[in-house]
């Protein structure tokens, strides 16, 4: 069964006119810990010359925003009553003028160094969706996920791997995590006056995973639809070994694990055209696109060719101005007008990041995002810059 990033683009595609000149921020959540620094952020960017933010909003599976699906963070625990992050960031950039889309981190939802509270959070409430290493699977197979000890497996892996593994994930292949998804971001697109969903983090963090219960016996079921030659011989070894079937049929137990996240790309996108088509939907992707597409199965690249993203922006976070140029020229290959250039400023220095701005827009890319807000308005971004890192920037790069 094709999928619609390989059939082709979806019908009366047309790209939002908000997806050029882009002039982006990565705003991470704890620029919104209070009031006053959320309404700083947007003042900081708009002064600089910046017309664009993205704005995390679904950090590890909670909500800087009144939501109907997911707890409110930890972090804002015993915060301001009646603070909604998400609606002073609106008011204040959309006054002065700024675009605000919500940065929403897809399949991360928990930190293991400090594991969610709330019991209504996805990782307390249903563990059985969370995704899982290959080296727990025949252990966490038949372990009931209401065990405490399932979660505390999870845990204990990803901080013993947390050179590798971000936090704790999502099974991607999961209908229930599909569905949430969906919920999550039909909700934030109907209650707020978005000008766009960004999302992060959809992908799976390694070749390692998801081997949870769930994955496993998805694709043993999808499998047996597609019929094979040596099904009958995994079939036979599944009832003494979970891993049979990912073991017989590698390259697609790759191709299943790849269909999972464009079916859920092409959802969420659709999921946001319906509620208001008007709306930008971005991706944050990783750079070297053969490697998203081989060992994190996040195939950015027949996303934008299919149609089932307005845009991507490829991290290209590296010091190295000729890998920079290459990945992002691989995607401007495709569509330039639909490639923000993502750059990761906090590994560069000032002069660095002005050069592959400069050769970013030099190949006609529809907007430039820099990563992040947070670090550039901090101490080590000052001290890069010699000043304002987001006025120099502005001004060197834009003539602002």
């Amino acid at each position: 069964m094709l999928t619609r990033a390989e059939e082709g683009p979806l019908p009366g595609l047309t790209l939002p006119p908000e997806t050029g000149n882009v002039r982006a921020l990565w705003v991470v959540r704890t620029a919104l810990a209070h009031p006053d620094s959320a309404r700083v952020a947007v003042r900081r960017a708009r002064d600089a010359g910046f017309n664009t933010l993205l704005v995390q909003v679904r950090g590890r599976g909670d909500a800087y925003y009144d939501s109907l699906w997911e707890p409110w963070p930890d972090a804002l625990a015993g915060s301001i009553t009646d603070y909604d992050p998400l609606a002073t960031v609106l008011d204040e950039a959309h006054r002065l003028g700024l675009r605000v889309h919500a940065w929403v981190n897809v399949h991360v939802v928990a930190s293991a160094a400090l594991p969610p509270r709330d019991p209504r959070h996805i990782a307390r409430s249903r563990p059985e969706l969370l995704a899982v290493p290959r080296s727990l699977a025949l252990d966490l197979f038949h372990m009931d996920p209401r065990d405490p000890r399932y979660l505390d497996a999870l845990i204990r892996y990803t901080l013993q791997n947390g050179a590798t593994v971000e936090g704790i994930y999502t099974n991607p292949s999961h209908p229930r995590v599909q569905d949430h998804l969906h919920f999550v971001v039909t909700d934030l697109i109907e209650r707020y006056p978005l000008d766009g969903i960004h999302l992060d983090y959809i992908r799976f963090p390694s070749p390692d995973f998801d081997y949870s219960r769930g994955s496993l016996e998805s694709f043993r079921g999808w499998m047996r639809m597609r019929g094979h030659p040596q099904l009958e011989g995994a079939e036979h070894l599944w009832g003494r070994d979970p891993l049979a079937y990912v073991s017989t049929f590698p390259e697609l137990w790759d191709e299943f694990r790849r269909e999972q996240l464009t079916i859920t790309m092409e959802r969420l996108y659709r999921s946001v055209k319906r509620a208001r088509p008007g709306t930008v939907v971005s991706a944050a992707v990783f750079a070297d696109a053969d490697d998203a597409r081989r060992a994190r199965y996040q195939d950015w690249e027949a996303w934008l060719r299919g149609g089932i993203v307005d845009v991507v922006a490829p991290m290209a976070y590296t010091p190295n101005g000729g890998i920079f140029e290459a990945q992002i020229s691989r995607a401007v290959a495709i569509d330039p007008r639909r490639v923000w250039a993502g750059l990761g400023i906090y590994q560069d220095t000032f002069q660095g990041a002005i050069a592959k701005g400069r050769a970013a827009l030099g190949m006609g890319v529809g907007g430039v995002a820099l990563f992040s807000y947070d670090w550039a308005a901090g101490p080590e971004g000052t001290r890069a810059a010699g000043g304002s890192y987001l006025t120099r920037y502005a001004a060197e790069l834009w003539g602002r």
